[in-house]
């Protein structure tokens, strides 16, 4: 888990760089812009994927106890 995570920040930072990179150039790479931002993109999904909004089972028991 951890190391999908690590993946996912790695992914999102080069993605970035790249797109940035390509953008910054006076003759501008739209092949090098994609590939930065499917690879930004990319690493934003898997990141997403590894979160999750509700929190842990015991802790959602509890809080249904209390109300």
């Amino acid at each position: 888990m951890k190391h999908k995570n690590t993946i996912s920040y790695l992914l999102i930072i080069i993605g970035g760089s790249i797109a940035i990179y390509a953008n910054a150039n006076e003759n501008q790479s739209i092949l090098l812009l994609v590939l930065g931002i499917f690879t930004l993109m990319s690493g934003l999904f898997m990141l997403n994927t590894s979160l999750s909004s509700k929190p842990p089972k015991k802790e959602y028991e509890i809080n249904d106890e209390e109300e």
